[in-house]
Protein backbone atom coordinates (compact mmCIF):
# COMPACT_ATOMS: atom_id res chain seq x y z
CA UNK A 1 0.00 0.00 0.00
CA UNK A 2 1.47 3.42 -0.84
CA UNK A 3 1.90 5.74 1.92
CA UNK A 4 1.44 9.25 2.18
CA UNK A 5 4.78 10.40 1.58
CA UNK A 6 6.71 12.08 -1.47
CA UNK A 7 7.92 8.45 -2.50
CA UNK A 8 4.66 8.45 -5.45
CA UNK A 9 6.57 11.47 -6.80
CA UNK A 10 8.62 10.93 -9.83
CA UNK A 11 9.94 13.34 -12.16
CA UNK A 12 9.61 16.61 -10.04
CA UNK A 13 11.52 19.34 -9.48
CA UNK A 14 14.11 17.95 -7.93
CA UNK A 15 14.28 21.03 -5.14
CA UNK A 16 15.40 18.69 -2.15
CA UNK A 17 13.32 20.15 0.20
CA UNK A 18 11.04 17.32 1.61
CA UNK A 19 14.65 15.62 2.37
CA UNK A 20 15.03 19.35 4.25
CA UNK A 21 11.07 19.11 5.88
CA UNK A 22 11.28 15.17 6.71
CA UNK A 23 11.83 15.14 10.91
CA UNK A 24 12.70 11.44 10.24
CA UNK A 25 15.22 12.11 7.91
CA UNK A 26 14.34 9.29 6.03
CA UNK A 27 14.33 11.29 2.47
CA UNK A 28 17.57 11.40 0.18
CA UNK A 29 17.87 13.28 -2.84
CA UNK A 30 19.85 11.88 -5.90
CA UNK A 31 20.33 11.65 -9.58
CA UNK A 32 17.33 9.18 -11.22
CA UNK A 33 18.42 7.60 -14.64
CA UNK A 34 18.25 10.69 -16.57
CA UNK A 35 20.13 12.79 -14.71
CA UNK A 36 18.16 14.98 -12.69
CA UNK A 37 17.81 15.02 -8.86
CA UNK A 38 14.47 13.38 -6.92
CA UNK A 39 13.37 11.96 -3.59
CA UNK A 40 13.87 8.60 -2.49
CA UNK A 41 12.31 6.88 0.88
CA UNK A 42 15.09 5.04 2.81
CA UNK A 43 12.99 3.64 5.24
CA UNK A 44 9.53 3.08 4.24
CA UNK A 45 8.74 1.44 7.66
CA UNK A 46 10.01 4.32 9.92
CA UNK A 47 7.50 6.69 7.87
CA UNK A 48 4.41 7.92 10.45
CA UNK A 49 2.81 9.44 7.38
CA UNK A 50 2.52 12.84 8.73
CA UNK A 51 2.44 14.51 5.21
CA UNK A 52 4.87 17.24 6.04
CA UNK A 53 7.13 16.56 2.68
CA UNK A 54 4.07 16.75 0.64
CA UNK A 55 3.02 19.89 2.32
CA UNK A 56 6.27 21.44 1.32
CA UNK A 57 6.32 20.14 -2.31
CA UNK A 58 6.07 22.75 -4.57
CA UNK A 59 5.53 20.11 -7.42
CA UNK A 60 2.46 18.86 -6.07
CA UNK A 61 0.65 22.13 -5.67
CA UNK A 62 -1.15 24.49 -8.57
CA UNK A 63 -0.68 27.59 -6.69
CA UNK A 64 2.20 29.65 -5.76
CA UNK A 65 2.72 29.71 -2.18
CA UNK A 66 2.99 33.36 -2.13
CA UNK A 67 0.46 35.73 -2.63
CA UNK A 68 1.93 38.91 -4.55
CA UNK A 69 1.95 42.68 -3.66
CA UNK A 70 2.43 45.16 -6.47
CA UNK A 71 5.14 44.08 -8.42
CA UNK A 72 8.32 46.71 -8.57
CA UNK A 73 10.84 46.76 -11.40
CA UNK A 74 14.24 47.97 -12.39
CA UNK A 75 17.03 48.02 -14.09
CA UNK A 76 20.22 47.71 -12.23
CA UNK A 77 24.11 47.05 -12.01
CA UNK A 78 26.59 47.34 -9.25
CA UNK A 79 28.03 50.91 -8.32
CA UNK A 80 31.49 48.60 -7.69
CA UNK A 81 32.39 48.59 -11.50
CA UNK A 82 34.75 45.31 -10.01
CA UNK A 83 31.97 43.37 -9.23
CA UNK A 84 29.61 44.18 -12.33
CA UNK A 85 32.30 42.98 -14.31
CA UNK A 86 32.50 40.04 -12.40
CA UNK A 87 29.42 39.01 -12.53
CA UNK A 88 27.07 37.72 -15.48
CA UNK A 89 24.98 40.67 -16.07
CA UNK A 90 24.79 43.74 -13.54
CA UNK A 91 26.06 42.18 -10.39
CA UNK A 92 22.36 42.69 -8.25
CA UNK A 93 22.43 39.34 -6.84
CA UNK A 94 25.64 40.04 -5.36
CA UNK A 95 25.11 43.18 -3.94
CA UNK A 96 21.91 41.84 -2.39
CA UNK A 97 23.76 39.32 -0.39
CA UNK A 98 26.54 41.60 0.48
CA UNK A 99 23.91 43.78 1.67
CA UNK A 100 21.93 41.47 3.86
CA UNK A 101 25.25 40.17 5.06
CA UNK A 102 26.05 43.19 6.70
CA UNK A 103 22.65 43.58 8.34
CA UNK A 104 23.67 40.11 10.17
CA UNK A 105 21.79 37.60 7.63
CA UNK A 106 23.47 34.59 6.46
CA UNK A 107 23.32 33.48 2.64
CA UNK A 108 22.63 30.25 1.46
CA UNK A 109 23.67 30.28 -1.86
CA UNK A 110 25.05 28.29 -5.23
CA UNK A 111 28.90 27.34 -5.54
CA UNK A 112 30.44 24.92 -7.63
CA UNK A 113 32.15 22.02 -6.25
CA UNK A 114 35.17 20.65 -8.72
CA UNK A 115 35.54 17.76 -6.26
CA UNK A 116 32.08 16.66 -6.49
CA UNK A 117 31.59 18.08 -10.32
CA UNK A 118 28.28 19.49 -9.15
CA UNK A 119 26.88 22.70 -8.13
CA UNK A 120 25.56 22.73 -4.26
CA UNK A 121 23.74 24.95 -1.65
CA UNK A 122 26.43 26.21 0.92
CA UNK A 123 25.99 28.84 3.71
CA UNK A 124 28.50 31.94 3.49
CA UNK A 125 29.04 34.39 6.42
CA UNK A 126 31.18 36.74 5.28
CA UNK A 127 31.53 38.73 1.84
CA UNK A 128 34.82 36.55 1.16
CA UNK A 129 32.93 33.55 1.59
CA UNK A 130 29.77 34.76 -0.74
CA UNK A 131 32.28 34.89 -3.81
CA UNK A 132 31.98 31.44 -5.02
CA UNK A 133 28.39 32.01 -5.28
CA UNK A 134 28.59 34.94 -7.91
CA UNK A 135 27.89 34.01 -11.57
CA UNK A 136 25.09 31.62 -12.80
CA UNK A 137 25.37 27.64 -12.82
CA UNK A 138 23.40 26.16 -15.30
CA UNK A 139 22.88 22.91 -13.87
CA UNK A 140 20.61 21.86 -11.35
CA UNK A 141 22.25 22.14 -7.70
CA UNK A 142 22.29 19.57 -5.22
CA UNK A 143 20.68 21.51 -2.10
CA UNK A 144 20.25 19.47 0.85
CA UNK A 145 23.32 19.95 2.47
CA UNK A 146 23.21 23.93 2.37
CA UNK A 147 19.32 23.91 3.68
CA UNK A 148 19.80 21.57 6.45
CA UNK A 149 22.07 23.79 7.74
CA UNK A 150 19.70 26.41 7.32
CA UNK A 151 18.77 27.77 11.54
CA UNK A 152 15.20 28.38 11.09
CA UNK A 153 15.91 30.92 13.94
CA UNK A 154 18.53 33.16 12.20
CA UNK A 155 18.04 35.65 9.49
CA UNK A 156 18.76 34.00 5.75
CA UNK A 157 19.19 34.82 2.18
CA UNK A 158 18.04 31.80 0.29
CA UNK A 159 18.67 32.08 -3.31
CA UNK A 160 17.78 29.24 -5.93
CA UNK A 161 15.29 28.33 -8.71
CA UNK A 162 11.96 29.47 -8.62
CA UNK A 163 10.45 25.76 -7.77
CA UNK A 164 13.19 25.89 -5.19
CA UNK A 165 12.30 28.82 -3.96
CA UNK A 166 8.51 28.18 -3.96
CA UNK A 167 9.11 24.72 -2.24
CA UNK A 168 11.14 26.37 0.54
CA UNK A 169 8.71 29.10 0.95
CA UNK A 170 5.97 26.54 2.00
CA UNK A 171 8.50 24.88 4.32
CA UNK A 172 9.13 28.09 6.43
CA UNK A 173 5.25 28.81 5.90
CA UNK A 174 4.82 25.60 8.48
CA UNK A 175 7.45 26.63 10.90
CA UNK A 176 6.20 30.53 10.79
CA UNK A 177 9.23 31.83 10.47
CA UNK A 178 8.90 33.71 6.91
CA UNK A 179 9.93 36.90 8.65
CA UNK A 180 13.52 35.59 8.63
CA UNK A 181 14.23 35.27 5.74
CA UNK A 182 14.39 36.82 2.17
CA UNK A 183 13.60 34.77 -0.62
CA UNK A 184 15.52 35.24 -4.00
CA UNK A 185 14.93 33.17 -7.49
CA UNK A 186 15.94 34.49 -11.13
CA UNK A 187 14.48 33.89 -14.65
CA UNK A 188 15.09 29.98 -15.39
CA UNK A 189 15.05 28.52 -18.57
CA UNK A 190 15.55 25.17 -17.17
CA UNK A 191 17.84 22.65 -15.81
CA UNK A 192 19.80 20.05 -17.92
CA UNK A 193 20.23 16.53 -16.86
CA UNK A 194 23.22 15.84 -15.17
CA UNK A 195 24.28 13.58 -17.84
CA UNK A 196 25.05 16.07 -20.39
CA UNK A 197 26.92 18.43 -17.99
CA UNK A 198 28.93 14.42 -16.98
CA UNK A 199 29.82 14.04 -20.64
CA UNK A 200 30.89 17.58 -21.23
CA UNK A 201 32.79 17.92 -18.42
CA UNK A 202 34.55 14.70 -19.38
CA UNK A 203 35.19 16.35 -22.86
CA UNK A 204 36.96 19.17 -20.67
CA UNK A 205 39.25 16.98 -19.13
CA UNK A 206 41.06 15.53 -21.99
CA UNK A 207 41.94 19.10 -23.03
CA UNK A 208 42.55 20.53 -19.56
CA UNK A 209 43.26 17.71 -16.97
CA UNK A 210 41.50 17.85 -13.65
CA UNK A 211 38.94 20.43 -13.14
CA UNK A 212 39.30 22.80 -10.61
CA UNK A 213 36.75 25.49 -11.87
CA UNK A 214 34.50 25.93 -13.93
CA UNK A 215 32.17 29.15 -14.97
CA UNK A 216 28.83 29.57 -17.46
CA UNK A 217 29.48 33.45 -17.80
CA UNK A 218 32.38 35.84 -18.88
CA UNK A 219 32.04 39.06 -20.74
CA UNK A 220 35.70 39.32 -21.93
CA UNK A 221 33.48 39.81 -25.34
CA UNK A 222 30.95 42.38 -23.95
CA UNK A 223 28.09 41.41 -22.10
CA UNK A 224 25.81 40.11 -25.08
CA UNK A 225 28.53 37.49 -25.90
CA UNK A 226 28.80 36.09 -22.56
CA UNK A 227 27.32 33.01 -22.84
CA UNK A 228 30.88 31.35 -23.14
CA UNK A 229 32.18 28.13 -20.88
CA UNK A 230 35.28 28.50 -18.87
CA UNK A 231 37.13 25.09 -17.73
CA UNK A 232 40.56 25.65 -15.72
CA UNK A 233 42.48 22.36 -15.26
CA UNK A 234 45.77 21.72 -13.06
CA UNK A 235 47.20 19.65 -15.58
CA UNK A 236 49.18 22.06 -17.21
CA UNK A 237 50.71 24.20 -14.11
CA UNK A 238 49.51 26.52 -11.16
CA UNK A 239 46.05 27.00 -10.75
CA UNK A 240 43.84 30.30 -12.12
CA UNK A 241 42.91 32.99 -9.46
CA UNK A 242 39.38 33.05 -9.73
CA UNK A 243 39.13 36.07 -7.29
CA UNK A 244 39.91 37.69 -10.66
CA UNK A 245 39.61 35.61 -13.37
CA UNK A 246 40.52 38.08 -16.22
CA UNK A 247 43.81 37.62 -15.93
CA UNK A 248 43.24 34.87 -17.64
CA UNK A 249 43.46 37.35 -20.75
CA UNK A 250 47.00 38.29 -19.89
CA UNK A 251 48.47 35.22 -18.79
CA UNK A 252 46.98 32.67 -21.57
CA UNK A 253 47.32 29.68 -19.62
CA UNK A 254 46.82 26.52 -21.44
CA UNK A 255 45.41 24.85 -18.20
CA UNK A 256 42.26 26.67 -19.62
CA UNK A 257 39.43 26.15 -21.93
CA UNK A 258 37.16 28.94 -23.34
CA UNK A 259 33.70 27.98 -25.31
CA UNK A 260 31.78 30.64 -26.06
CA UNK A 261 28.10 30.13 -27.50
CA UNK A 262 28.87 31.92 -30.68
CA UNK A 263 31.56 29.62 -31.70
CA UNK A 264 29.34 26.71 -31.57
CA UNK A 265 30.23 25.37 -27.71
CA UNK A 266 28.63 22.02 -27.13
CA UNK A 267 26.63 22.20 -23.95
CA UNK A 268 25.13 25.60 -24.86
CA UNK A 269 23.88 23.89 -27.72
CA UNK A 270 22.15 21.14 -26.08
CA UNK A 271 21.15 23.77 -23.06
CA UNK A 272 19.77 26.90 -25.12
CA UNK A 273 18.53 24.19 -27.81
CA UNK A 274 16.07 23.40 -25.13
CA UNK A 275 17.03 19.60 -25.96
CA UNK A 276 18.11 17.56 -22.28
CA UNK A 277 15.63 19.10 -19.68
CA UNK A 278 13.66 17.66 -17.35
CA UNK A 279 9.86 16.47 -17.93
CA UNK A 280 9.05 18.77 -15.35
CA UNK A 281 10.60 22.04 -17.23
CA UNK A 282 8.86 21.20 -20.22
CA UNK A 283 5.05 19.96 -18.77
CA UNK A 284 5.12 21.40 -14.97
CA UNK A 285 6.80 24.45 -15.10
CA UNK A 286 4.82 27.31 -13.26
CA UNK A 287 7.11 30.49 -12.88
CA UNK A 288 7.87 31.49 -16.12
CA UNK A 289 7.83 35.87 -16.31
CA UNK A 290 5.81 37.09 -13.57
CA UNK A 291 5.33 33.86 -11.69
CA UNK A 292 6.98 34.11 -8.65
CA UNK A 293 6.96 33.18 -5.34
CA UNK A 294 10.35 34.96 -4.23
CA UNK A 295 10.62 38.24 -2.52
CA UNK A 296 13.09 39.41 -5.45
CA UNK A 297 13.98 38.04 -8.68
CA UNK A 298 17.03 38.89 -10.73
CA UNK A 299 18.07 37.88 -14.29
CA UNK A 300 19.88 39.39 -17.26
CA UNK A 301 17.84 42.89 -18.86
CA UNK A 302 17.69 41.77 -22.59
CA UNK A 303 15.82 43.62 -25.12
CA UNK A 304 15.81 46.96 -26.92
CA UNK A 305 16.80 49.51 -23.46
CA UNK A 306 20.29 48.63 -23.20
CA UNK A 307 20.99 46.59 -26.21
CA UNK A 308 24.60 48.78 -26.88
CA UNK A 309 25.09 47.97 -23.38
CA UNK A 310 28.46 45.64 -22.86
CA UNK A 311 29.26 46.09 -19.28
CA UNK A 312 26.04 44.24 -18.31
CA UNK A 313 22.43 44.99 -16.57
CA UNK A 314 20.47 43.20 -14.11
CA UNK A 315 16.58 43.03 -13.74
CA UNK A 316 15.58 42.86 -10.14
CA UNK A 317 11.98 42.87 -9.76
CA UNK A 318 10.42 42.78 -6.60
CA UNK A 319 7.17 40.72 -5.74
CA UNK A 320 7.06 41.76 -2.15
CA UNK A 321 7.39 44.98 0.15
CA UNK A 322 10.07 43.49 1.74
CA UNK A 323 12.17 42.35 -1.48
CA UNK A 324 11.15 46.23 -2.86
CA UNK A 325 12.79 47.48 0.64
CA UNK A 326 16.26 45.54 -0.05
CA UNK A 327 16.45 46.56 -3.26
CA UNK A 328 16.54 50.27 -2.61
CA UNK A 329 19.15 49.85 -0.23
CA UNK A 330 21.96 47.88 -2.03
CA UNK A 331 24.97 49.61 -3.53
CA UNK A 332 23.49 49.54 -7.11
CA UNK A 333 21.94 52.16 -9.92
CA UNK A 334 17.94 51.75 -9.84
CA UNK A 335 16.20 52.78 -12.89
CA UNK A 336 12.66 51.97 -12.70
CA UNK A 337 10.70 50.58 -15.79
CA UNK A 338 7.53 48.95 -16.37
CA UNK A 339 7.79 45.25 -15.90
CA UNK A 340 7.19 44.39 -19.47
CA UNK A 341 10.12 46.62 -20.24
CA UNK A 342 12.27 45.07 -17.52
CA UNK A 343 11.21 41.38 -18.73
CA UNK A 344 11.36 42.00 -22.07
CA UNK A 345 14.02 39.06 -23.20
CA UNK A 346 12.67 36.35 -20.92
CA UNK A 347 10.21 33.71 -21.64
CA UNK A 348 6.76 34.14 -20.86
CA UNK A 349 5.86 30.43 -21.32
CA UNK A 350 7.53 26.97 -20.79
CA UNK A 351 10.25 25.61 -23.76
CA UNK A 352 8.68 22.89 -26.06
CA UNK A 353 9.13 19.20 -25.64
CA UNK A 354 11.20 17.99 -28.43
CA UNK A 355 9.47 14.86 -30.07
CA UNK A 356 12.42 13.23 -30.18
CA UNK A 357 13.13 14.14 -26.32
CA UNK A 358 13.41 10.06 -25.31
CA UNK A 359 15.85 9.30 -28.06
CA UNK A 360 17.93 12.16 -27.15
CA UNK A 361 17.93 11.06 -23.87
CA UNK A 362 19.21 8.12 -24.98
CA UNK A 363 21.84 8.96 -27.07
CA UNK A 364 23.29 11.69 -24.53
CA UNK A 365 23.43 8.44 -21.75
CA UNK A 366 25.14 6.45 -24.13
CA UNK A 367 29.09 6.14 -24.95
CA UNK A 368 28.71 8.70 -28.07
CA UNK A 369 31.00 10.98 -27.99
CA UNK A 370 29.58 15.05 -27.05
CA UNK A 371 30.25 15.95 -30.93
CA UNK A 372 27.88 13.07 -32.32
CA UNK A 373 25.58 13.96 -29.32
CA UNK A 374 24.85 17.35 -30.26
CA UNK A 375 25.16 16.62 -33.69
CA UNK A 376 22.54 13.14 -33.70
CA UNK A 377 19.98 15.65 -30.79
CA UNK A 378 19.89 18.59 -33.12
CA UNK A 379 19.46 16.48 -36.37
CA UNK A 380 16.75 14.06 -34.87
CA UNK A 381 14.67 17.49 -33.86
CA UNK A 382 15.01 19.11 -36.19
CA UNK A 383 14.01 15.91 -38.79
CA UNK A 384 10.97 15.14 -36.68
CA UNK A 385 9.42 18.53 -36.34
CA UNK A 386 9.88 19.01 -39.94
CA UNK A 387 8.21 16.08 -40.83
CA UNK A 388 4.91 16.96 -38.52
CA UNK A 389 5.05 20.47 -40.25
CA UNK A 390 4.73 19.26 -43.37
CA UNK A 391 3.34 16.23 -43.38
CA UNK A 392 1.42 15.93 -40.07
CA UNK A 393 3.76 12.60 -38.61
Amino acid sequence: MMKNNISKVHDCYGCGVCATACGRKIIEIGLNKNGFYEPHVTEEGRCTECGFCIDVCAYLHKDLSLEQAEIQSYAAWSKDHLVRRKCSSGGAGFEIGKYLLNQGYKVCGVRYDAERNRAEHYIATTVEELIPSSGSKYIQSYTVDGFKAINRKEKYLVTGTPCQIDSFRRYIKKFHCEDNFVLLDFFCHGVPSMVVWQKYTKWAEKQVGKITYASWRNKWTGWHDSWAMGIDGEEHGEKINWHDSYDMLIRGKKSYLESRLSQGDMFYALFLGDLCFGKQCYKNCKYKYEHSSADIRIGDMWGETYKDDEDGVSCAIAFTEKGNDVLKHINCKLIKYPFDIVAEGQMQSNPVLPRSYSINLSIIKSRIGLKNTVFLCKFLTRALSYLKRHYGI
